[in-house]
């Protein structure tokens, strides 16, 4: 009984797989597919297809000159 239903769900697995991998394989020809065909026709790529928002840099605070550890001797209690 349990072996009869093995089949269809792996088979479902295996569908739904590949589904997925169609799927993504489309969207990334879609995100790069312009880039592609301008560089085999010699021009350049009309617009970025990734749209990246600025990004502001912070200067760093200067930091503090390293400090010394010096060693401590204890008594042994």
């Amino acid at each position: 009984m349990m072996a009869a239903m093995l089949a269809p769900l792996g088979t479902l697995t295996f569908l739904a797989t590949l589904w997925l991998l169609v799927v993504v394989g489309a969207a990334v020809l879609e995100e790069s597919g312009a880039k592609i065909a301008a560089a085999l026709k010699g021009k350049p790529a009309l617009k970025p297809s990734l749209n990246l928002a600025q990004v502001r840099m912070r200067a760093r605070a200067r930091a503090k000159p390293a400090m010394r550890a010096e060693p401590r001797w204890r008594a042994a209690a």
